[in-house]
């Protein structure tokens, strides 16, 4: 038996499986996770299958809007969340091959999820050798953040060296990803955030600059102001050419179409402030792209590219080109609380669970 984050129910769903329409309604994630103590271990079931030895669980804004059932994917229930592990191989199908027992590795569970348990199966195609100078704590959250980062820089916006990118909600886990990987491509980067007290992190992830564009119409307009001058002086006067968004709400209209240049791309990762609509018109008068960016399909589609574009990354890592990071751990017992971080508006960076504590010695873990 092992321990395992379940959640039980949506927070923000009614007993119909529809989603409340007050927000004030939802259920606190904490009413709806538990942290168990006497979950089955997973087992070898097909020949690829890999287990293993959980360290580092990834927690960020993608799972607590999962838990509220907010999310494109709902899994049934109950389930175990958690996208990304760090960790230990700690048994193989007898079709994998280049992995050993005890290897350091990364691995990511898109469909299934269960990353926030003791043990993990995943597929063989979804597992990485970790770097070897890279404590495993920084690597817990891979997936989430620098996969979906890499998927708008790579293969939507397309971006080269040279290149101005803008991302939002540049604090937080994706924006930093993002300001990372950018920077190790050669690009020119301006950060997005919604208060002076979010800044720090972004300069720390080597954005070029970093503007403040608050919660109401004045203050998007004076980032679309501010953003103009500081573009200008970064050698890009019609602005940028990829704008990898996670905020979406009122600021898109705002500011954002204003921030593009003319046939560049806007990258839609999330819609962290809200789903506004999007007026064709503004688009068409702007000539801007505009593109879902969801890595999942296209790395199922696309396995090959999908293993080098990780590799990249990783590699990326080893050198210090990135640096991930590890900005809040919590134990086990504490779990919940990495949810509430991002339920109530308080995430930031890298947060993960620490699984190498606490463990029973009569698992034989």
């Amino acid at each position: 038996m092992m321990r395992a984050i379940r959640c039980h129910r949506f927070a923000a769903l009614d007993s119909s499986g529809r989603i409340l329409k007050d927000a004030s309604s939802y259920a606190p994630l904490r009413s709806v996770l538990t942290i168990e103590k006497n979950i089955p271990q997973p087992i070898i079931e097909h020949p690829t299958d890999v287990l293993i030895l959980t360290h580092y669980a990834g927690v960020q804004y993608p799972d607590a809007l999962q838990a509220q059932g907010l999310y494109q994917h709902r899994p049934p229930l109950p389930y175990t969340p958690g996208l990304d592990v760090a960790g230990t191989v700690l048994q193989i199908g007898n079709q994998v091959s280049g992995l050993s027992v005890g290897d350091r590795v990364i691995a990511q569970a898109p469909m299934d999820l269960g990353c926030l348990a003791d043990v993990v199966r995943v597929n063989a195609n979804d597992v990485y050798q970790a770097p070897d100078n890279i404590e495993l704590s920084r690597l817990a959250n891979i997936g989430r953040n620098y996969f979906a980062s890499y998927h708008s820089l790579k293969v939507i916006g397309k971006v080269k060296e040279g290149d101005l990118v803008l991302v939002d909600g540049a604090s937080g886990g994706v924006g930093m990803a993002t300001i990372e990987l950018a920077k190790a491509m050669g690009v020119k980067v301006i950060a997005g955030v919604s208060s002076e007290e979010k800044t720090q992190y972004p300069k720390d992830a080597g954005a070029d600059a970093v503007l403040c564009y608050g919660r109401d119409r004045s203050t998007h307009k004076s980032f679309k102001d501010a953003f103009r001058d500081v573009s200008a002086e970064l050698g890009h006067p019609q602005g940028a050419d990829v704008v990898v968004d996670v905020v979406q709400g009122a600021l898109f209209e705002d500011a954002l179409m204003s921030c593009v240049k003319p046939l560049g791309t806007i990258c839609l990762v999330g819609f962290t402030a809200g789903q506004k609509p999007i007026r064709p018109g503004l688009v068409l008068i702007k000539e801007a792209n505009i593109v879902g960016s969801l890595w999942g399909r296209w790395a199922r589609e696309n396995p090959e590219g999908h293993r080098q574009n990780v590799e990249e990354m990783l590699r990326y890592m080893e050198t210090g080109a990135v640096r991930p990071r590890a900005d809040r751990i919590f134990s086990v017992g504490d779990s919940i609380d990495a949810f509430e971080l991002f339920e109530f508006n308080k995430g930031r960076g890298n947060t993960v669970v620490d699984f190498t504590t606490g463990r029973d010695p009569r698992s034989k873990l």
